[in-house]
């Protein structure tokens, strides 16, 4: 916030006592001896840490006052038109953006400036609650209204795309990481089956001498075949589902002894 600045005016000093001594604070009015300070901030900039006050007065003969003795008509319109600039401006940018990360840096400097504007139409709402016969403040107050609730119409907006391309994207990984599992799944299925083939093949082509060499020709279709035996057994012993563990009964408990001696 911004260190308060003493302005070229003159004020009741019940309103002097309600002011701070290093700020002006929040958005808010000070209402007194018919004098009505209106406290507005204007649009904050990036992730808005700092607010920027801009301090109007309206005097008693209905006068109105900007940082001092400058015209405060005039610049109160002004503001009012910054925020709208804002929204017309970040609602581009929500209508262009392609990525999360362009929703992502539209959502964070979105979220103050809707709190702002929020504030701003309170502020502007109870001014004219305190001074009812100024037709301006009515004016102010309905364009308030409408800025703050286009607001939080596009930061509801810009959340909800947000929330449905991270759940796209969640849903594609998901999918994507099935069509792992199935094809790592049919993977291991072949290394079963082919396995105790591979096993007994290294083993029998080794250059040893074992007295296998003369046997018949069946005794390679018999090993084969167990082969494959092997490689099925293996295959359903992989393939086996997980048995849950096997959960400890409680112990059983003793009858209540209540009401008796």
């Amino acid at each position: 916030m911004a260190r308060r600045i003493d302005y070229d005016w003159e004020l009741p000093p019940e309103m002097q006592q309600r002011l701070g001594g290093t700020t002006y604070g929040a958005q808010r009015i000070i209402h007194e001896q018919g004098h009505l300070m209106v406290i507005l901030h204007e649009p904050p900039a990036g992730t808005g840490a700092e607010r920027k006050p801009t301090v109007f007065l309206r005097k008693p003969d209905g006068a109105w006052l900007h940082k001092g003795n400058n015209p405060g008509e005039r610049a109160l319109a002004k503001l009012l038109e910054s925020y709208r600039a804002a929204f017309s401006t970040f609602e581009i940018r929500h209508q262009a953006a392609e990525t999360s990360e362009d929703l992502f840096q539209i959502l964070g400097p979105l979220i103050p400036l809707t709190r702002a504007a929020r504030n701003m139409q309170d502020t502007l709402q109870a001014a004219r609650d305190a001074v009812k016969d100024d037709v301006m403040l009515v004016d102010l107050r309905d364009l308030a209204v409408e800025i703050s609730r286009g607001f939080e119409l596009l930061l509801a907006d810009t959340r909800m795309s947000l929330d449905y391309r991270l759940a796209h994207a969640a849903e594609a990984q998901a999918r994507s990481a099935m069509e792992m599992n199935r094809a790592q799944h049919k993977l291991n299925t072949i290394a079963a089956l082919t396995f105790p083939l591979m096993a007994i093949g290294a083993a029998f082509g080794m250059n040893l001498h074992s007295g296998a060499e003369n046997l018949p020709g069946w005794v390679y279709w018999v090993i084969f075949a167990a082969g494959i035996w092997l490689g099925v057994m293996l295959r359903s012993w992989v393939k086996a589902p997980v048995a849950p563990p096997v959960l400890p009964r409680a112990a059983a408990k003793p009858a209540s002894t209540l009401g008796k001696k």
